[in-house]
């Protein structure tokens, strides 16, 4: 996973008519994001190609404030011609991958 900046990520969401893409949002001392990165980190070995980024929430206030972020780990999903959509549990890598494999 690619760690984006404040403005890489906005430039992605405002580009999000043109590709799908999901952005893993975390801090670095929250045990939860920790075991979440490492469950993802195990979807982007079966799945290479997916576009998944990351980013540090303690460097995104804009994008916390605009997009109403409640809690890390969350996951943005941004499907072609489609709304955001966020996930705050993650329960189990299947039900990740599951959800990672529609964005490619």
């Amino acid at each position: 996973m690619q760690e984006k900046t404040e403005q890489e990520i906005t430039q992605l969401v405002m580009e999000g008519e043109a590709q799908s893409f999901a952005v893993f949002l975390y801090t670095p001392f929250c045990g939860t994001c920790k075991l979440t990165e490492r469950m993802l980190d195990i979807v982007v070995t079966m799945l290479p190609d997916l576009p998944l980024y990351k980013g540090n929430v303690n460097y995104l206030p804009r994008v916390v404030r605009d997009w109403q972020i409640s809690s890390v780990p969350c996951i943005l999903f941004k499907q072609r011609e489609q709304d955001m959509e966020f996930l705050y549990r993650m329960n189990s890598v299947d039900e990740l991958y599951q959800k990672l494999k529609l964005l490619i």
